[in-house]
C-alpha cells in the first residue's frame, strides 16, 4: 500500500548537515505515522525519529535530539531529516518506514513499521 524511497544521504564533514528526503507513494501515506531508522557497520538498527500521521508530534532519539528535525509534507508525501551537527558516529544506513497502523501517533519500535525504504547511506568523516 505504500511504497518508500530515500534519498539525499553522502559523504559530509564532521559538523556539517544533510537533508535526507523519503518519498512515498500510496493513498494512505497520509494517515500513517513516519519514522527513520538507522543501522551503523556491524551494529543492529536503532531508532531516529518518528513524527504522528498529523505531523503534530515528533520525537527523537536522545543520540540525536536537538540536531536533527523530522518532519513531512502531505501534500507531496515526503517526509524529511534534517541533519545537523553531524558527527561520524552518526554514520549509517538511513532507512524510513511508515506504520503499520493508520492514524498511530508514531513508535520508537520496529515492530509498529510494516513498510521500509530500502535505504541511503551517509557517511560522516573526522
Amino acid at each position: 500500500q505504500v511504497q518508500l524511497v530515500e534519498s539525499g544521504g553522502g559523504l559530509v564533514q564532521a559538523g556539517g548537515s544533510l537533508r535526507l528526503s523519503c518519498a512515498a507513494s500510496g493513498r494512505t501515506f497520509s494517515s500513517r505515522a513516519m519514522g527513520w531508522f538507522r543501522q551503523a557497520p556491524g551494529k543492529e538498527r536503532e531508532f531516529a525519529a518518528a513524527i504522528s500521521w498529523s505531523g503534530g508530534s515528533t520525537f527523537y532519539a536522545d543520540s540525536v535530539k536537538g540536531r536533527f528535525i523530522i518532519a513531512r509534507v502531505s501534500d507531496s508525501n515526503t517526509v524529511y531529516l534534517q541533519m545537523n551537527s553531524l558527527k561520524p558516529e552518526d554514520t549509517a544506513v538511513y532507512y524510513c518506514a511508515a506504520s503499520s497502523r493508520q492514524y498511530s501517533d508514531g513508535s520508537a519500535y520496529e515492530r509498529s513499521y510494516a513498510y521500509w525504504g530500502q535505504g541511503t547511506q551517509v557517511t560522516v568523516s573526522s
